[in-house]
């Protein structure tokens, strides 16, 4: 079964506001390969590369990103497969329908479930980037 979800957001190209409605489908979207090996990504609005952007994003089953931090604040939710993640706090396993919202700075580690991979949609405050940490 092919999950889609839509997005509405008052944001511009650039993330400022605006009054522009956008309206996406995860599976009407073209996705291309990610700055990382496992990762691809279809972009909804704004410019991951530049600043503040949504995007639906792919992991292939049982991807990991090992532990690492973001400079941008992200929110996702998961629309098929599991989005794993595990910080100081313990383990979490965001299934379909789940949200999770993770700080900037925030040190952490995440993956994808080993079976179904994971996606999902990423609403982001800045440009996309990833930071390993040990």
């Amino acid at each position: 079964m092919v999950v889609g979800i839509a997005a509405l957001r008052a944001q511009g190209d650039k993330g400022g506001k605006s009054d522009k409605l956008i309206y996406a489908m995860a599976d009407q979207m073209t996705f291309k390969d990610g700055p990382l090996a496992g990762v691809s990504m279809a972009t909804v609005w704004g410019d991951p590369q530049t600043g503040a952007h949504g995007q639906f994003t792919k992991m292939k089953p049982g991807w990991d990103a090992g532990m690492h931090t973001h400079s941008n604040t992200l929110e996702l939710l998961v629309i098929k497969g599991a989005y794993l993640y595990r910080d100081e706090a313990g383990d979490k396993r965001v299934g379909p329908g789940g949200f999770i919202r993770i700080p900037a700075g925030h040190k952490h580690w995440s993956g994808s479930d080993k079976t179904e991979g994971a996606l999902f949609y990423e609403d982001s405050d800045g440009k996309f980037d990833l930071t390993p940490t040990q």
